[in-house]
């Protein structure tokens, strides 16, 4: 798999999954890509949102993934495709994708293989 990643992995992580999604940051949605790597979840946002930046999140460190919807200001549910991300420290971020089962299978994988 070709690597467009702008953060810079560390020696021996590897890219693992990459897909656009978007994150919900507060009452906006940012877009952007979303990487897998054997370490890390790496969310690049687009120069084009107002929030810019980059979310990283350790694979050891992340403690819950579970499906979630779409919410139209923040309480509608409108579209079954987010994925909701626990931290250790009781932190979520939401990335808003399409086929996120395999994203939680992968990282349930590299879960399995850190233990």
């Amino acid at each position: 798999m070709v690597s467009c990643v702008k953060t810079v992995l560390e020696v021996g992580e590897k890219l693992v999954k990459k897909s656009p999604a978007n994150h919900q940051r507060g009452i906006e949605t940012v877009g952007g890509i979303l990487y897998l790597t054997t370490a890390r979840l790496i969310f690049e946002s687009h120069a084009l949102n107002i929030q810019t930046g980059v979310t990283i999140v350790s694979i050891p460190e992340i403690n819950r993934l579970r499906k979630d919807w779409t919410k139209f200001l923040g309480v509608i549910p409108i579209f079954p495709n987010t994925l909701a991300v626990t931290s250790s420290s009781g932190h979520e971020d939401k990335f808003i994708m399409f086929r996120r089962t395999p994203w939680i299978n992968e990282i349930n994988k590299l879960k399995e293989g850190q233990n």
